[in-house]
């Protein structure tokens, strides 16, 4: 038996798309190709890895057995390739990072931006979705490394603590709240409908968390999947948010929002990046991490972080920036 890594990573796209055609479209070949090398593959493995319904190839119980040890094949493949793609002229290689929302939408595009001017010869890619499908990444071998704001509960998973990150109140300009200068728990609470994250997000956690206490005052009037979509139903007047004091940093300056630091709660979280504990770290992981380090100082003798509009430049100084002020 000789299966291919080619073999693999075309079953791998036919299981994701469904269908021959939408695969030879990813994997940019012909779809006689692709069909021939499924068909090498299921004889090799004296049986089909697919049910055909209509046009669809639906994978069956051998196929579903077979994905996840394919992953890790291609995993180990892909690191071998990161490896021996290292050289002594530079960083060089792909790196494959998946981020929580607020990290993924409001920060780690600056670090990556400022690392792809130093390391021209490095290929990054970027997911962002929340701190529980990141987590679901990693484990399934999807992403090299994660970014996430919110607890990771798998002991397949190594964390390191990366920067400091503060969550606000934020209330549109006509809200009664809005010419307070704190946030008061739990006097203020039942004031406000709370316009949340939805289940699974590292901010809504970590936001119920710290209220455990109080919970039963918390009126959720709607959850939703974006900072961007919660961000504009307070300023329509809808209710009041928590978020990152990160992603509010035009809004404020406009002058859009108002947002209040919580007064008697410690509102500051650590943001984590994380990996699988098995995981080859290659040169490339190891620049990356080191350089997204770079920031020093702050609250609670942690990292903090900065408003992203002078990151980026900073970061490709070398320097330490500044902290942002809710």
């Amino acid at each position: 038996m000789s299966i291919t890594l080619r073999q693999l990573e075309i079953f791998m796209a036919v299981a994701e798309t469904r269908q021959v055609t939408k695969a030879s479209t990813k994997l940019r070949l012909t779809q006689s190709a692709v069909s021939m090398a499924l068909s090498e593959l299921q004889n090799q493995l004296n049986g089909p890895l697919f049910d055909r319904r209509g046009r669809n190839l639906l994978i069956n119980d051998r196929g579903r057995y077979l994905l996840p040890i394919a992953k890790d094949i291609l995993g180990q493949a892909n690191s071998v390739e990161s490896l021996l793609s290292e050289n002594g002229q530079g960083v060089a290689g792909s790196l494959r990072i998946v981020a929580s929302s607020t990290i993924g939408n409001y920060v780690l595009p600056y670090f990556i931006g400022a690392f792809k001017k130093l390391h021209p010869a490095t290929s990054i890619n970027m997911l962002v979705c929340n701190t529980r499908h990141a987590e679901t990444m990693i484990m399934e071998g999807d992403a090299d490394l994660g970014f996430v704001e919110g607890e990771v509960t798998s002991p397949q998973i190594e964390t390191h603590p990366w920067l400091q990150d503060e969550l606000v109140v934020i209330t549109g300009i006509s809200h009664p709240l809005a010419g307070k200068t704190v946030f008061k728990v739990p006097g203020d609470l039942e004031q406000c409908d709370w316009i949340m994250r939805e289940q699974g997000s590292g901010t809504a956690q970590i936001f119920k968390k710290k209220l455990a206490g109080h919970l039963s005052r918390l009126r959720i009037s709607m959850e939703l999947g974006h900072t961007e979509a919660i961000k504009k139903a307070v300023e329509a007047g809808a209710g009041v948010g928590c978020v990152s004091n990160l992603t509010v940093c035009r809004e404020l300056e406009e002058k859009w929002l108002v947002a209040l630091r919580v007064q008697g709660l410690n509102m500051w979280r650590t943001l984590q990046i994380i990996h699988y504990k098995n995981k080859t770290t290659t040169n490339l992981m190891r620049e990356f991490v080191t350089f997204c380090s770079r920031i020093k100082g702050g609250e609670h003798g942690h990292a903090c972080l900065t408003s992203p509009w002078t990151l980026q430049e900073t970061l490709l100084k070398g320097g330490s920036p500044p902290r942002q002020s809710a």
